[in-house]
């Protein structure tokens, strides 16, 4: 990574394009995540945000451009790169028939860990979400917010510089998101891990330190919740909100889908075995 503060930099993209024989997918975006960051990726069905976070995840390689992950190559320095970032997409992915401690011990095999070490990191993990008394039932007897717990905690497992979540909260009550979302900061504030969020809820981008929003293939906006909604002066005097940033800037036009969370989460665990 060609940067004089690479120490304080955990992403950092340069004019990357994604091009499919049909479209560009992503075309010439460029930007940086700092260390310890609260950074949002938002944008409509279809806009490139999927195909960005395949690359960043190396489950997709760019046409053209770099990126880094801890200072790690997403193309040349791979298997760095997936050993250093956690995720969390918004399909569950765990093994309902294992217990909770099993799913962990699986993950944790996946990634190479010391089976002490294991142990240790995953009694603690639980320990800390106030799930250390459940680890032995299986995931199936658990609520929707307790499975998600599960998921993040298991993304943190390997003590991961980054960790990516993909619509963390989806489907869930506005109770058990608020839940997840106090977990979630308790978390980082303990692992001090980069979070890289995508998500719906455009309110949950409020807490962030910076958002981009993306369409098109373009980023069209990047700056902290503030700034964005200061670029809005709404004529009634009104304070803008995110959400009328978002759709300022994207407009109101429903998008496709560009593909499930669950399958991202079955081709990175394939690759973690390769």
């Amino acid at each position: 990574m060609k940067d004089n503060n690479n120490n304080s930099i955990s992403i950092k993209v340069e004019h990357i394009v994604k091009k499919y024989p049909d479209i560009i997918a992503v075309n010439d975006i460029s930007f940086d995540v700092k260390k310890g960051e609260f950074f949002a990726f938002l944008g409509p069905n279809g806009a490139g945000k999927t195909t960005t976070i395949k690359i960043l995840c190396t489950l997709s390689r760019q046409t053209s451009g770099k990126a880094y992950i801890n200072d790690y190559d997403t193309i040349g320095e791979r298997q760095r790169v997936r050993r250093s970032i956690g995720l969390v997409f918004q399909d569950p992915t765990l093994d309902n028939d294992l217990t909770a401690y099993e799913n962990m011990m699986f993950h944790a095999k996946l990634y190479g860990m010391e089976k002490k070490y294991a142990k240790d990191r995953i009694n603690f993990i639980l320990n800390f979400v106030d799930m250390y008394n459940y680890k032995n039932k299986a995931v199936k007897l658990f609520s929707s917010g307790m499975k998600r717990r599960l998921e993040v905690a298991r993304g943190l497992l390997h003590s991961p510089a980054v960790l990516f979540l993909d619509e963390p909260t989806a489907g869930l009550d506005i109770q058990t998101r608020i839940n997840i979302w106090e977990f979630i900061n308790k978390l980082r504030a303990s692992e001090n891990v980069t979070i890289f969020l995508t998500t719906h809820y455009i309110e949950e981008a409020e807490n962030c330190d910076r958002i981009a929003i993306i369409d098109k293939g373009k980023i069209i906006a990047i700056n902290t919740p503030a700034s964005l909604k200061d670029m809005l002066k709404k004529k009634d005097g009104a304070v803008p909100t995110l959400s009328d940033v978002f759709i300022y800037l994207v407009g109101k036009e429903i998008r496709d889908e560009e593909g499930t969370a669950l399958d991202r989460m079955r081709e990175f665990s394939k690759v973690l075995k390769r």
